[in-house]
């Protein structure tokens, strides 16, 4: 077998060093369902996120099938992602997040819901940044309410930091969610834009690569969330 000139092994080597990261299928899958179920929630309009919520929305959750560990109360786990608006008004590349612990409410028999959170100011999401961030016990989470003629009123004077809502069994509604821990899941940033990423880099577009199916959940968010 012929071998090849070393100077073009050693170009072989820069190229495989200096590649941009891809995502990994297990994260491609997690952004397609992400937006996936943004499609299902919104297009159903007598039950879905009133789109005011995303419009005046600092960031947006969205985490699919959160798997319950109990039989009715129990331990959650669930992986998805989490979006900022940019300072121009736009949505920015979403970070990968890790959902933990807490009541989510299931029915009895469902296996898994999927939750979207909607957050109101920066405060919740700078918490989640900087460590982990505890919904009810951090910042106050209420029900959102739903539907096309829904206000945003629901739960008083727009009190609430953060609203959460909840799909089980294609059954789609605001639900109380206390006690659940968010958190930077960094193995699947790192997977996906590169060994080191920060989540501030991700929101702040200071990131080489962004696989298709990522572009594609940051595009439904400019979709139902344009003001």
């Amino acid at each position: 077998m012929p071998r090849l000139p070393l100077f073009l092994v050693s170009l072989l080597l820069s190229a495989l060093v200096a590649a941009p990261a891809s995502a990994g299928v297990e994260e491609e899958q997690r952004a397609k369902n992400a937006a996936d179920v943004l499609d299902e929630i919104m297009q159903a309009p007598d039950s879905a996120i009133p789109s005011r919520m995303l419009q005046d929305a600092y960031a947006v959750a969205v985490i699919p099938s959160v798997v319950k560990a109990g039989l009715v109360v129990g331990g959650r786990h669930g992986r998805g992602l989490i979006s900022v608006r940019s300072p121009d008004g736009t949505w920015s590349n979403p970070s990968f997040v890790k959902l933990t612990g807490g009541s989510v409410g299931f029915q009895a028999g469902v296996q898994s819901t999927d939750v979207v959170l909607v957050f109101r100011s920066a405060r919740g999401v700078d918490s989640i940044v900087h460590g982990k961030f505890t919904l009810g016990a951090d910042a106050a989470v209420a029900a959102g309410p739903v539907g096309r003629m829904a206000t945003a009123s629901t739960d008083g004077q727009l009190k609430a930091e953060i609203y959460s809502y909840s799909r089980s069994r294609g059954l789609f509604a605001g639900v109380a969610l206390d006690g659940a821990v968010l958190s930077i899941d960094n193995d699947a940033n790192a997977q996906t834009y590169g060994a080191n990423t920060t989540p501030r880099a991700v929101f702040e577009g200071r990131v080489d690569t962004v696989p298709t199916p990522v572009v594609d959940f940051r595009d439904k968010l400019e979709e139902y969330g344009a003001g």
